[in-house]
């Protein structure tokens, strides 16, 4: 068995030494060297690493007045920036009536840019923006400690030219924040083992608790690599290892658990309803909707709310690879599943506590988990979600590249000789699959084939030739040609992703290629929930709606979304289900309000969300995101009624079933019709029995 064990950091390549600041430096010297890089680095890495940032920033912020942004979390956060309370709880409304589906640190962290900038699509993005980019710099960061220069400048490319990792990030869903945290995690939990101690551990822990506080039970999907790499590699006796592990774990469940135990301490009367709990507590929603439910489907989460949706594809080992997330993510699956495998094979002779090992188990373990969570998952699956997978196939694109290229190089044995061109030559034959699928869709597309193919070929041939001839400048410019084989396909999905405006709801890159719920181009769903058919309408609250959102136009506006003349458009039974609000309608409400905490009631988050991003106004949300939850009781209506917090209700022309048929027939015998507008109906106090 060939070992490999260069020291960590070190390249093959030779280095320039530089006439550098002296030892103790200085503000100056250190500003020096955050252009120029550490003096043992090679000359070119750090202006590589900013240009690569450079190209992430472009890529996630290009146009951004243009970006459409997911109007249920936009609404949110207005909603957050009007009051504390909504703030707190991540209430969908000003007035707190119900919370959106997610714990509330993505809306926080837009929220306070809000708050400090004002409200608009440059505030809310910023902060996405931002975490794209700094995902890159940590993963170029992790790579280079423990495999050197080369290694970390391939990763951080391969991340930032991921097509749904720029998609992602250009919108306002919580993901690039979920993958900062968890990137944070990752890179404490390896100096963690690298040093033993028990701070970073700790530190690792917290932050994918406050990733758990982003999007729940995704962030523990890497856990089992976390726990498993730290127990096997550090270097600290066993009995510590699991001293440490445990006190993480105490910090694992601390801060993932403190807003969820504050939340449903709290009465359920002094806060909002939980929005997609069957049972009004966010215990519920972690068990069910967002955690067990996403794995298993109906029969494990709650009630009808978008169990089994997918729009990414048929649950199984083949969904990655289908016509709707191929181009999202593939691109580099088969090259680093290869490189994860020999890579381990060539350290298997390494000792226990190597650092190099232990990095390609955790990039590994990540990369492999995140597949299989993802593949098989039968409840409700969005393509934005795999944007969390592609730091794991970025490192070990780098990584376990720059060992095989090594393997290859200098390797005695002439096994090695074909596991390199082997790798690229089934990454190049599958990136032309994914570019022939969309044959026809642009000339950038042509073009990246023609690429991948040229490149891919002269590659292996070079490599071979270069190997057995002993032609080392030859074997490096070959390896130049597989980098360009292999990301010419993403970089035309990444660049479609950033100069086109993408839907906000379900975003993905590149041309469409899946039919009906799935593939970019298409509506797709809600953020964890049903596809309504409509797309979310709405113009600024006021000035303050993100300027340029690249939203639907307002329902007044449009004949094919605004239905007649009278100012709504009922799709849907229940209480007003999927109904799209005229601009005239919420003008005419305004003007009526008559002191009333909310402007109106309508059936579901995406109705309210539009009307708050129109009006500025605090709108009831009474079923939640498909409609189902139980989050308005007809007590409960009365009381806001009687109260003189609500007079205007929208529901729709059928009765549903359960509550939403029950209020429905109450409205309808005790309210006042506004004839004007079909659906609306006006209560007062008077009207409460």
């Amino acid at each position: 068995m060939t070992t490999l064990a260069p020291p960590p950091g070190q390249e093959s390549t030779r280095r320039s030494h530089r006439a550098g600041p002296p030892a103790d430096g200085g503000l100056n010297s250190r500003a020096r060297r955050l252009f120029t890089g550490p003096e043992d680095d090679p000359r070119w890495a750090r202006p590589a690493l900013w240009g690569i940032l450079l190209l992430a920033t472009a890529l996630y912020a290009w146009n951004l007045t243009s970006i459409t942004g997911n109007t249920f979390y936009d609404a949110a956060v207005y909603s957050g920036t009007k009051s504390w309370k909504a703030f707190f709880f991540g209430a969908l409304d000003s007035g707190s009536f119900i919370t959106v589906d997610k714990p509330p640190f993505a809306l926080w962290v837009m929220g306070l840019s809000a708050r400090v900038f004002g409200y608009g699509t440059w505030q809310l993005m910023l902060p996405m923006v931002a975490a794209g980019t700094g995902s890159v710099a940590l993963l170029y960061r992790s790579v280079k400690r423990d495999f050197g220069a080369i290694a970390g400048t391939i990763s951080a490319l391969v991340l930032a030219l991921t097509p749904i990792t720029v998609a992602i990030t250009r919108d306002t869903n919580p993901d690039p924040i979920l993958v900062l945290l968890m990137m944070l995690g990752a890179v404490a939990l390896l100096k963690a083992v690298r040093n033993g101690r028990l701070m970073p551990l700790v530190w690792s822990a917290v932050a994918i608790g406050f990733a758990f506080n982003t999007k729940m039970m995704q962030a523990y999907v890497v856990l089992p690599a976390f726990f498993l790499v730290y127990l096997w590699a550090t270097n600290v006796s066993l009995g510590r290892r699991i001293r440490n592990l445990a006190v993480a774990t105490v910090a694992l469940v601390v801060s993932s658990a403190w807003w969820m135990v504050i939340v449903d301490l709290i009465p359920a009367s002094s806060r909002p309803y939980i929005g997609g709990s069957t049972d009004n507590t966010v215990w519920d929603l972690v068990i069910g909707y967002n955690g067990f439910g996403r794995i298993f489907g109906a029969g494990s989460s709650v009630g009808s709310q978008g169990n089994g949706a997918s729009f990414g594809g048929s649950s199984g080992l083949y969904r990655m690879f289908n016509e709707i997330m191929g181009g999202q993510i593939s691109w580099l699956i088969p090259f680093a599943a290869v490189a994860l495998i020999a890579g381990l094979v060539l350290r298997g002779r390494a000792p226990r506590t190597d650092a190099t090992r232990a990095a390609l188990m955790l990039w590994g373990g990540w990369f492999v988990l995140h597949f299989l969570t993802f593949s098989l998952a039968e409840g409700t699956f969005h393509p934005y979600y795999v944007t969390a997978m592609a730091p794991g196939i970025a490192a070990l694109a780098g990584a376990g590249g720059v060992l095989l290229y090594r393997a290859f190089r200098e390797g005695a044995a002439a096994k090695w000789a074909w596991v390199l061109p082997v790798a690229i030559a089934a990454s190049t034959v599958w990136a032309v699959v994914l570019l022939q699928r969309v044959s026809g869709s642009g000339t950038v597309y042509t073009v990246a084939e023609i690429v991948v193919a040229v490149a891919g070929i002269a590659s292996v041939l070079g490599l071979l030739v270069g190997r057995f001839t002993r032609r080392h400048r030859l074997m490096g410019f070959a390896a130049l040609a597989a980098i360009v084989a292999l990301l010419a396909g993403p970089a035309a999905y990444s660049v479609s992703a950033a100069t086109s405006s993408t839907n906000g709801t379900n975003p993905t890159a590149g041309p469409s290629t899946g039919g009906g719920m799935g593939g970019g181009g298409g509506m797709g769903g809600a953020p964890g929930g049903t596809n309504s058919g409509t797309k979310p309408s709405g113009s600024a609250p006021s000035g303050t709606r993100p300027s340029g959102s690249g939203s639907a136009p307002s329902s007044s506006s449009s004949s094919s979304e605004s239905g007649s003349e009278s100012g709504t458009q009922p799709t849907g039974g229940g209480m007003g289900g999927g109904t799209q609000v005229s601009s005239a309608m919420i003008t005419y409400l305004k003007k009526h309000q008559d002191g009333a905490t909310w402007l109106l009631a309508v059936s579901t988050d995406q109705t309210a969300s539009s009307i708050i991003l129109e009006s500025g106004q605090p709108v009831i949300s009474m079923g939640g995101w498909s409609g189902s939850d139980n989050a308005m009781t007809l007590a409960k209506l009365k009381s806001l009624v009687k109260s003189g917090k609500l007079h205007y209700i929208m529901v729709g022309s059928t009765g549903g079933q359960g509550t939403n048929s029950e209020i429905t027939t109450w409205v309808k015998a005790h309210g006042t019709a506004v004839s004007a507008y079909s659906g609306l109906y006006r209560l007062d106090a008077s009207d409460v029995s």
